[in-house]
């Protein structure tokens, strides 16, 4: 068995039929039947469209989320980063990784049966040579970026698009990033039961979250507990964590940032929980490329004060009416009105109080946590009041609900991971609906 060219010359053959060891029974699985529905989705799009071909340029930007597309037609997904070609007629093919990441064999090979022809990663000139190969060099080229409903970018970079270009002039290349985008918005029961076993793990965290949070242990042991739930229990160390920690009493002078949780780096920090502190999180848990949204909030004591438990009564009535309201054939506007109608009749302000679609990546179209006016436009549910959700999409709940007649800088974080079904949302975590008081 050769070598790749990319080879040193001085490297030795590989042994005469020698193959990358499958590890298939290890890693999360979606079967052929489920890439040959996407394959004819896409090309059946690719046709109605004009292209001849797609060419995938992936990179890790927000939380490695630019690579989702690639994820959802390829199955790579890569923080390094990877280009793809997948023609209207004909196998597809991967560039992923440097030279020698690729020794002996590309490890893609090992944990997924979709695509069988990996290369190392040649940049642009090697793109536009299978393009020529292929004769496709005068043909009408979709480019598939990234972009959602925050990154609202297609993140195609620059260079890459004018390289391609340059190098082959007799084509047409148009950004078709949202052919994929309309493809991933409705996902398929083995799509959704990627989510239910990420739903599962999600679970975990949540009892991880809540039994490793006590008065001197330190943000950053929480948050790393969590953490290694998530990857001990077969999820992607793929580390989305939204974290807060401080006291729920505290001079007025101070405002702390307990109305939602932080980024990294900004969060943890090695302060230690005291009596008295509440901890808000929303976290993805990604499993086989596929994140499951959780938000949930933990008081440190046992007696939290009643204006708190209120907040989180009332989160869960917004909890409960998310199930009525995420059911097929129901508009967003519809669905807004029930799940925010417990929280404007106790009078309670909100950070974010709504739903965003969630997949391989996060968050999807549509989305709508703001109200109609404040805000991004694309998470306010400007113009989209009247689109009517579908059986199959699928939602991290946004609960966020905060009281600034008691405290502008105390809230509570809740959500499950829901399903649109007919008559009630499938919900896929079983978070608890009682206030986690711990110490």
């Amino acid at each position: 068995m050769s070598l790749p060219t990319s080879f040193p010359p001085t490297a030795k053959p590989l042994p005469e039929g020698a193959a990358a060891v499958p590890l298939f029974d290890y890693m999360p699985q979606l079967s052929l039947q489920e890439r040959d529905r996407r394959w004819d989705k896409a090309r059946k799009r690719m046709l109605m469209s004009g292209f001849d071909a797609l060419v995938f340029l992936g990179n890790d930007i927000y939380w490695g989320m630019g690579m989702a597309n690639l994820r959802y037609m390829l199955q790579v997904d890569s923080q390094i980063g990877a280009d793809a070609l997948f023609p209207l007629v004909g196998e597809p093919v991967v560039w992923n990784a440097v030279a020698h990441m690729n020794r002996p064999t590309n490890m893609y090979l090992s944990i997924q049966k979709w695509v069988k022809d990996f290369r190392t990663r040649g940049g642009m000139p090697a793109v536009a040579d299978e393009l020529r190969q292929r004769g496709l060099d005068r043909a009408r080229i979709g480019f598939i970026g990234f972009s959602s409903t925050i990154q609202t970018t297609s993140t195609l970079l620059h260079a890459d698009v004018l390289a391609l270009q340059k190098l082959l002039p007799g084509a047409e290349f148009v950004d078709a990033s949202a052919l994929l985008q309309e493809m991933r918005m409705v996902k398929s029961e083995e799509e959704i039961g990627m989510l239910r076993k990420a739903g599962k793990i999600a679970r975990k965290v949540v009892d991880a979250m809540a039994n490793t949070a006590r008065p001197g242990v330190t943000d950053a042991a929480v948050y790393a507990e969590m953490v290694r739930t998530q990857i001990a229990n077969g999820a992607e160390p793929n580390i989305f964590n939204l974290f807060a920690a401080g006291p729920v009493e505290h001079p007025t002078s101070e405002l702390w940032h307990l109305l939602h949780g932080c980024e990294q780096p900004l969060t943890p920090s090695m302060r230690p929980l005291q009596d008295g502190d509440i901890i808000v999180s929303e976290w993805h848990t990604k499993y086989g490329g596929y994140r499951c949204h959780t938000e949930y909030t933990v008081y440190v004591g046992k007696r939290a004060p009643k204006e708190l438990l209120h907040i989180w009564d009332v989160s869960v009535e917004c909890l409960h009416a998310s199930k009525e309201a995420l059911t097929a054939g129901r508009t967003i506007g519809e669905a807004l009105e029930i799940i925010r109608r417990p929280a404007r009749k106790a009078g309670l302000d909100w950070v974010e109080l709504g739903f965003h679609a969630m997949g391989t990546a996060s968050p999807e179209f549509p989305a709508v946590v703001y109200e109609n006016g404040y805000g991004s436009n694309t998470l306010n549910g400007h113009r989209i009041a009247d689109m009517v959700l579908e059986e199959g999409m699928c939602f991290g709940n946004n609960i966020d609900l905060h009281d600034s007649r008691w405290k502008p800088d105390v809230g509570c974080m809740l959500s499950d991971f829901m399903v649109v079904r007919p008559g009630q949302a499938e919900c896929l975590i079983g978070t608890p609906l009682e206030f986690a008081q711990v110490g």
